[in-house]
């Protein structure tokens, strides 16, 4: 996992009692829902929200994940959850993530994307003017994408 770049956006999350399983700790899978809470509001920073994408006939699964458990979450914990992206290739984006309660460092993962044609399911390469507004907004050359 690569460290954040100037990309990074934080958003913050209260576990609900349904997060957690009899132990009251956040049940293990939960924490990919919080990586899509992180990846959803870095797509939303960026100025290009989910639906656009869908707009322009993408879609972006999720093709491969890892997750790495250091420390538990609990019922009522405030988690930060940051999110920058990892690599932007021709038909591909991937995010790092780190869930923090304060400072603690709780978890860290990464979610790859592929870029696939809505219609088709295929893969398809990023339109060029998205991708070069993606790798200007990883760069920190702009601060957001209209």
């Amino acid at each position: 996992m690569t460290e954040p770049g100037s990309d990074l956006h934080t958003a913050s999350y209260r576990v609900i009692y349904g997060d957690t399983d009899q132990m009251g700790v956040v049940y293990y899978a939960n924490y990919l829902r919080l990586f899509e809470i992180g990846r959803n509001e870095w797509i939303r920073a960026s100025g290009m929200p989910y639906g656009r994408f869908e707009e322009q006939g993408m879609m972006l699964p999720v093709a491969e994940v890892a997750c790495n458990y250091r420390v538990s979450a609990y019922y009522d914990d405030v988690v930060a959850i940051d999110c920058w992206s990892q690599a932007l290739g021709r038909a591909s984006i991937e995010f790092g993530y780190r869930i923090r309660r304060d400072d603690q460092v709780l978890a860290t993962g990464r979610t790859k994307h592929a870029v696939l044609d809505r219609s088709t399911a295929r893969l398809k390469p990023w339109p060029r003017p998205l991708y070069e507004a993606l790798e200007a907004y990883r760069q920190g050359q702009i601060e957001e994408l209209s």
